[in-house]
């Protein structure tokens, strides 16, 4: 039984490190992940790298099915997450529930780390455009501290080293890191949320296998362990 391979947002990171020894386990299967931000990995399977499964944004996997790389009809909605803000654990948590406590907020602090509008994770490129929203794009510009992306580059280890004041990023990211407080996802009114979805290599060495993990996913086993990482659930 050949090895699936899944190439993924590193938003669902936590979630599959707790999933996939379950599915292993009932499947026989072995499963080996690799995780990156959601454009990224985008770019990954857009160029061919092997994979069984790719989760990315479902606006990805719709552009990945276009192109031929993952199977017509395979995407799976998994889980949807909300942007979130993080102080460094026991520091003062700053006012974000209301918009513009929010741009309060922002203009307030000395430093904020994101992840890169530009190749980075889906987030940066949102978070800038409520900054323009708010009319506080120009003011932000050099407080901006950017995550160098994937599992060991996440915003909260800049927080948690003191190297920024305040993080933004998705929800589960940022519970992933110890030495942080998440404060809250943004407020109503400029809160987006995305939806990361799973599609099927047109080239997967085991497509009934990467069906079979993607249905896994789906189970009231599943989102609930997905709940419990920060993120919600279709």
């Amino acid at each position: 039984m050949p090895e699936l391979r899944i190439l993924s947002t590193t938003a669902m990171k936590t979630s599959l490190d707790a999933l996939v020894p379950t599915f292993e386990q009932a499947s026989g299967h072995t499963v080996s992940s690799q995780f990156g931000p959601s454009p990224r990995i985008a770019k990954r399977v857009a160029d061919g790298e092997a994979n069984d499964v790719a989760i990315v944004t479902g606006p990805a996997v719709d552009d990945l099915i276009k192109q031929g790389r993952l199977v017509p009809g395979s995407r799976s909605d998994v889980a949807q997450s909300a942007m979130a803000l993080a102080v460094k654990k026991g520091a003062p948590q700053p006012d974000i529930s209301t918009p513009e406590a929010f741009r309060k907020t922002m203009l307030a602090a000395r430093s904020l780390g994101m992840s890169n509008p530009v190749g980075g994770g889906v987030s940066g490129g949102i978070l800038i455009g409520i900054f323009e929203e708010l009319g506080i794009a120009e003011q932000m510009k050099p407080k901006l501290v950017f995550g160098a992306g994937g599992p060991a580059g996440l915003v909260g280890f800049l927080v948690e080293r003191d190297e920024v004041e305040i993080g933004i990023q998705q929800m589960p990211e940022l519970k992933a890191v110890s030495g942080v407080d998440v404060v809250g996802p943004l407020p109503f009114g400029i809160r987006t949320v995305s939806v990361f979805s799973a599609g099927i290599s047109t080239a997967a060495k085991d497509a009934a296998g990467a069906r079979a993990l993607i249905a896994f996913l789906t189970t009231p086993e599943a989102k609930a362990a997905i709940r419990a990482h920060g993120m919600e659930t279709p």
